[in-house]
């Protein structure tokens, strides 16, 4: 078995396709994240952004407290996120969460305790996991890595369908701004910045069909494992 890393921008599908090579080969897939995810909620379920600023030193105090795991859920037969025994699986999808990831993921001493965690999970490999930083700082030694990307445009579209199918219309612009912005902090942060590894395999699924990927995704597995 092995240690499959995916990172890329967000919305470019990385999510996606992680889970459903998970599926088809048998690894377990992990969430990098919906983790990140989970501590935004947490921050916005105690109170600890104060006027859109982040209270680092109360959420420095809580972050050894905040546990983060994964469940399988029989009827989607993929993993749901759960915070501290909670599954928050649909609470951390949404845009009020996707607008404050990026500062949350920023916090050097929030990147450590994950990554700790993240790195845990995998000791025993036979992993899928995807994120920003999985291949360069999580798991630098991964036999496979994948970096994926997609035009702004193109993400912001398929993210749009995706709250809009949930329930949360909103606009295309708005999105598109969301997207872009946290491209330019997950790129700029001082710990963990978005960026391809050097070993990385560039996969570009602006024209692919879901099916399509797949395919290509199943073939880099199959060159690595075998």
């Amino acid at each position: 078995m092995i240690v499959i890393a995916i990172d890329g921008h967000s919305s470019c599908g990385k999510s996606t396709m992680a889970k459903e090579l998970a599926k088809q080969i048998g690894y377990t897939y992990i969430d990098s994240g919906a983790m990140y995810r989970a501590v935004t909620l947490y921050c916005l379920q105690n109170g600890l952004f104060v006027d859109n600023q982040l209270n680092l030193d109360a959420l420095k105090k809580d972050i050894q407290n905040i546990h983060i795991s994964f469940v399988n859920n029989p009827l989607t037969g993929r993993a749901d996120t759960c915070l501290n025994g909670k599954n928050v699986e649909k609470e951390i999808r949404s845009m009020a969460i996707a607008e404050k990831v990026s500062l949350i993921a920023a916090v050097g001493f929030v990147r450590e305790a994950l990554v700790r965690q993240q790195q845990a999970l995998g000791v025993a490999k036979g992993i899928v996991m995807d994120g920003r930083d999985i291949g360069t700082v999580v798991f630098p030694d991964a036999e496979l890595k994948i970096f994926v990307t997609a035009s702004p445009e193109i993400r912001a579209q398929r993210r749009l369908e995706e709250l809009v199918a949930k329930g949360e219309p909103t606009s295309f612009e708005s999105v598109l701004h969301n997207l872009t912005e946290r491209d330019r902090i997950d790129s700029t942060r001082k710990d963990g910045p978005l960026k391809q590894a050097a070993d990385a395999i560039v996969l570009d699924n602006s024209d692919l069909t879901i099916a399509e990927q797949n395919q290509q995704l199943l073939a880099l597995f199959k060159s690595k494992a075998e």
